[in-house]
C-alpha cells in the first residue's frame, strides 16, 4: 500500500477520464456493432477512439515532470532516478507481454509490442530526455523525432513499394515491422503493427509534449496565465497538425507526425479546461469517479484487458450443444433484448466500465494506490 502524495487533481481527473474511455472503446459487446466514433478510423483520419492513446501518453509526460522535479529538487541522485525509470519501464513492458500471451503463451508467435509496451518505451525515452537536459533540449527532441520519422516515411525507397507511400501495410513503418517483428505482430494485421517500432518515434514526441506542458504548469506564471498559454499552444498545435496533414495524413495506425502534433494540441487544450475548472475554479463535485480511475490507471487498464480476455476464452455450452463465449452470451441474452444490437454493444461496454470503477473504488477507499 502506498500513500497518495500531493497531486494535481485536474491531471488525475484527465487521466481517469482517459482510462475510462480506453476501457469503453476496447470492450464493446460485439465488434460487429460499434458506433463510428467508438471505433478507430480505418486508416487516415481520426475518431473519438483515436484521441485516447495519445492523451494517455501526453499525461505520462506531464506526470514525469511532477514526479522527477520534486525528487531532483530534494537532492535525489540522478543515478537512482535512471534506475527507477528503467525498472518501471521493464515492469510495464512485461505486463504488456503477459497480457498479450495470456493464457496460452505461444512464444513462437506472441505479439511483442502493444499498448503497454508503447507506454513503457515512451516513458523510458521521455524520462531519459527529461533527466539529461533542460526545456530547450526536451523541445528540440520533440521536434527532431517528428521530422526524422517523416523523412524516412517520405524519402526511403521501400522495396516493392517505393518512397512516400502511406497505404495500409505499404509504408516505411510497416517495412521496419516486417524486418524486426516478423511473426510477432498484431494478429489482426499480421504484416504490420499499430504499435510498431518506427511509429513509436512520434509517440515519444507526444509524451514530450506532455513534459513541456508539465514545465508550464510548474512555472511561476499565475494559474490563469498558465491556462491561457495552454490554450494558445494547444490550438496552435492543432492548426499545425491539420495543415501538416495535407502532406502527411493524420493517421493513428502509423502514428504520423501530423497526428502526434494534432492530438498533442487537443490534449493540451483538454487539460487546460480541466485545470481551469477543477484546480482554479474549484469545481470538484463530479471528479471523484475519474480520480478513482486516475490514481490506479495502469492497474485498472491491465485488469480490464485480463478480464475481457477471460470472457472471450471461457465458453458456455448451449442447449443445442453449440458453444459461445461468455462475452457473446451476455451480449446476446442480456443486452441485445433490452437495447438492440448497436446500443446493446455500447451498454455492455458502459457496464464493463462501471464494474471496473467499483473494483477501483474499493482500492481507493482503502487508500491502496498501486504504483507500477
Amino acid at each position: 500500500m502506498i500513500e497518495q502524495p500531493n497531486r494535481l487533481l485536474s491531471l488525475d481527473v484527465f487521466r481517469g477520464a482517459t482510462i475510462a474511455g480506453m476501457i469503453l472503446v476496447n470492450t464493446p459487446g460485439s465488434w460487429s456493432y460499434v458506433y463510428k466514433q467508438l471505433g478507430h478510423a480505418q486508416w487516415h483520419g481520426w475518431t473519438f477512439a483515436d484521441v485516447i492513446f495519445p492523451f494517455f501518453l501526453f499525461i505520462v509526460g506531464v506526470a514525469i515532470v511532477f514526479a522527477f522535479s520534486k525528487r531532483i529538487e530534494s537532492g535525489a541522485p540522478k543515478k537512482d532516478l535512471y534506475v527507477k525509470v528503467v525498472k518501471r519501464s521493464l515492469i510495464i513492458f512485461a505486463i504488456g507481454l503477459f497480457l498479450n500471451g495470456f493464457p496460452y503463451y505461444d512464444f513462437s508467435s506472441i505479439r511483442i509490442l502493444g499498448v503497454l509496451q508503447r507506454i513503457a518505451i515512451c516513458y523510458l525515452f521521455a524520462s531519459i530526455i527529461f533527466l539529461t537536459g533542460g526545456i530547450r533540449w526536451q523541445a528540440l527532441w520533440s521536434v527532431v523525432l517528428l521530422f526524422i520519422y517523416w523523412a524516412f516515411m517520405e524519402f526511403y525507397p521501400v522495396p516493392g513499394v517505393g518512397a512516400g507511400v502511406y497505404e495500409i501495410g505499404k509504408n516505411f513503418a510497416a517495412y521496419v515491422d516486417s524486418l524486426v517483428l516478423s511473426g510477432h505482430m498484431w494478429a489482426v494485421t499480421e504484416t504490420w503493427d499499430p504499435e510498431g517500432l518506427w511509429s513509436t518515434l512520434p509517440a515519444i514526441s507526444t509524451t514530450l509534449f506532455g513534459v513541456l506542458t508539465g514545465h508550464l504548469i510548474r512555472s511561476k506564471l499565475t494559474p490563469v496565465e498558465k491556462t491561457m498559454w495552454m490554450l494558445i499552444a494547444g490550438n496552435a498545435a492543432m492548426f499545425i497538425g491539420a495543415v501538416w496533414g495535407g502532406w502527411l495524413p493524420i493517421n493513428k495506425n502509423i502514428w504520423t507526425s501530423s497526428y502526434a502534433v494534432f492530438q498533442g494540441g487537443l490534449a493540451v487544450t483538454c487539460l487546460a479546461f480541466c485545470y481551469y475548472f477543477i484546480d482554479i475554479k474549484g469545481y470538484k463535485k463530479f471528479t471523484q469517479p475519474f480520480v478513482v480511475f486516475g490514481v490506479n490507471a495502469i492497474t485498472v487498464y491491465a485488469l480490464s484487458i485480463l478480464l475481457v480476455r477471460v470472457l472471450d476464452i471461457v465458453n458456455i455450452t448451449m442447449a443445442d450443444g453449440s458453444q459461445i463465449t461468455v462475452r457473446a452470451y451476455l451480449y446476446d441474452t442480456v443486452f441485445v433484448p433490452v437495447f438492440g444490437y448497436m446500443n446493446g454493444s455500447v451498454a455492455f461496454a458502459i457496464v464493463y466500465v462501471i464494474i471496473h470503477y467499483l473494483i477501483m473504488l474499493i482500492l481507493y477507499k482503502k487508500k491502496i494506490f498501486i504504483k507500477i
